[in-house]
């Protein structure tokens, strides 16, 4: 059984623009609970093994995050990761960072909640 609100983690580099920009996107997201993190020990929030447990779905915004997650929680049975493939080029809520972030997670959503 799926759970009412799926719990997606956002996760880039260092926390501080594009996975706080997606969190914040769908923060009032009624389908889903979210959170984002950062790999890198600088982040404002690292990636942990309860961001782990919780996510349902973990939304990288580079292909060597989702690299990185697996080598360093290899210990854990992982969700689903997938990438955006969105470079560390734009700043917190820059409009084109919005739209690639809506563009790259809406089909996953809608086809998850299509099969719910």
């Amino acid at each position: 059984m799926k759970p009412d609100k799926l719990r997606i983690m956002f996760v880039c580099g260092r926390n501080q623009w594009r996975s706080p920009t997606a969190a914040h996107i769908y923060a009032n997201d009624q389908r889903l609970e979210v959170r984002s993190a950062g790999v890198s020990a600088k982040s404002r929030h690292t990636l942990s093994d309860q961001d782990i447990k919780w996510a349902d779905l973990i939304f990288v915004m580079e292909q060597k995050y989702q690299k990185r997650i697996s080598e360093t929680f290899r210990h854990y049975e992982l969700p689903p990761i997938e990438s955006l493939e969105i470079p560390d080029e734009y700043p917190y809520m820059d409009p084109e960072l919005v739209i690639l972030i809506e563009q790259g997670t809406e089909h996953f959503l809608q086809a998850f909640f299509r099969g719910a």
